[in-house]
């Protein structure tokens, strides 16, 4: 299998850490859908990332989607997502609320360092930041009050890779102090093997 894509996406970490979880096998390729378009295109025309090519060569985009099939496959001691209905439409709103401030610092970070300053739209900005936070504090919030810290669960890993991200790209619009349950999350997980064999890059 090939994962297409670079780690500094936190999708494409997500998918990455978590395969290493499941105890797939699988080659990185670390090609970017900007400087390197055209090498991205031979593999995935769409040059979305994450791509994870499969062993007979299917080709499954969007990091929830490609998880969602390796978690179907996992055994019990390897799944990332509670079985019960009521933990796992818990952690679905938790992890609902992680990929938000994901889908926001992206835009964020965008909206920056891609668009021109004279074509940023104030507004814009300013409602994707104010999505961002509210994502964030209920995150924070809810973190504070889950009881499961001691897994390498998907809420985890998402945390854990997502935060991260946050913290490199935007430290000065999402400040660590005041999300203290995230960077406590992050700061374990960061130390864990599967994560540094994947560092953000």
């Amino acid at each position: 299998m090939k994962l297409i894509g670079m780690m500094d996406s936190p999708y494409v970490r997500r998918v990455a850490v978590s395969l290493a979880l499941y105890g797939v096998e699988f080659e990185s390729q670390p090609l970017s859908v900007f400087s390197t378009f055209e090498a991205f295109s031979q593999q995935n025309p769409v040059v979305k990332a994450p791509t994870l090519v499969l062993d007979d060569g299917t080709a499954l985009m969007d990091s929830t989607l490609i998880l969602h099939y390796f978690e179907s496959l996992a055994d019990p001691a390897h799944k990332m997502l509670p079985q019960p209905p009521q933990a796992l439409a818990e952690d679905l709103r938790l992890l609902g609320l992680i990929l938000a401030a994901s889908e926001k610092a992206v835009q964020h970070v965008y909206e920056h360092h891609l668009r021109p300053a004279e074509k940023q739209h104030q507004p814009w900005t300013e409602r994707v930041t104010r999505q961002l936070l509210a994502a964030c504090r209920e995150w924070d919030r809810t973190l504070e009050k889950r009881q499961r810290h001691e897994k390498v669960d998907q809420v985890a890993i998402s945390s854990t890779v997502v935060w991260t991200f946050i913290q490199q790209m935007l430290p000065e619009v999402v400040a660590a102090t005041e999300f203290p349950a995230i960077q406590r999350l992050g700061d374990r997980f960061e130390s864990h093997a599967a994560f540094k064999r994947y560092p953000y890059a």
